[in-house]
């Protein structure tokens, strides 16, 4: 490496650290007691956690994009939630935003030993093996317990968005032999779900009619895995398509759409599917 492009490099991780330490000063002062924020001074761990989840789906909107600006702006938005939750733990001395670093780093270089040992691997299913049983030493668990599927689907239960964390399930139960013979099983089984929801709005509490729906939804999450179909993506591509029906709907009517009727509102659906289809 020449000597400029080794200045460049230095200075390019200064200016990346500088900025870091900005944001880091700027989120202290705005949880500082003498002039902070009284909104930022009122969050606790627990209150920030709607926004994680929603700057987290933001970032991966911006990623749909394409948008490279937009990107960068909800990384930041992102980052700012890492980095005020690290500041309120440090105020009670649990934890600093080194100790996130610093931990991330540690675990990163433990569950690479190709990169930073001297473990030789052949393809990326190794390095799946490898890291699993990494993760498995790491949490305390025995070469058994890792075993133990009940415990990696808690986790996907646990953490994961309902959808997501049900195709995840579906798909280990399936590597470990709770499968169907063939796809015409699932939609059997689909069916006899639909008829018990059915029977559960007619003569069922909620509980028992949330229950049937999640053993329904839960099925039709297996015959999507079965066709190969990402249920989350589907279900966000629903999501456009009706907003992007809707606000064409809006773009011609000459009055509230609640002031129609339902046959004239099916007239604009239609149409408006029609047009979007030509755009296309």
């Amino acid at each position: 490496m020449s000597g400029s492009h080794e200045q460049t490099q230095l200075m390019t991780e200064a200016s990346v650290l500088q900025a870091l330490q900005q944001l880091i000063d700027v989120v202290a002062q705005l949880r500082s007691p003498e002039g902070g924020c009284p909104w930022d001074l009122e969050q606790t761990p627990q209150t920030l956690i709607p926004y994680v989840i929603e700057e987290a789906y933001e970032v991966v909107d911006a990623i749909r994009s394409e948008d490279k600006d937009a990107i960068a702006e909800e990384l930041g938005d992102l980052l700012l939630q890492v980095v005020l939750q690290a500041q309120i733990a440090s105020e009670t001395d649990q934890f600093s935003l080194k100790e996130v670093a610093q931990g991330i780093t540690q675990k990163l270089i433990r569950r690479h030993p190709h990169v930073f040992a001297d473990v030789q691997v052949q393809n990326a299913a190794e390095v799946h093996q490898n890291w699993e049983q990494i993760k498995a030493a790491e949490k305390g668990e025995t070469t058994a317990d890792a075993h133990f599927l009940s415990r990696k689907l808690t986790r996907y239960a646990r953490t994961l968005p309902p959808l997501m964390g049900g195709m995840k399930i579906s798909q280990k139960a399936a590597a470990a032999g709770f499968e169907w013979e063939n796809v015409e099983g699932v939609w059997e089984k689909f069916s006899e779900e639909l008829a018990e929801f059915k029977e559960a709005l007619e003569h069922k509490d909620q509980a028992e009619q949330e229950a049937e729906l999640g053993d329904l939804l839960f099925t039709l999450i297996n015959i999507a895995r079965w066709y190969d179909l990402d249920p989350s993506e589907a279900l966000h591509g629903t999501n456009d398509r009706f907003i992007q029906r809707l606000s064409k709907m809006e773009t011609v009517a000459d009055r509230p759409l609640s002031d129609y009727t339902l046959d004239e509102l099916e007239t604009l659906w239609q149409q408006a599917k029609a047009r979007l289809a030509k755009e296309r």
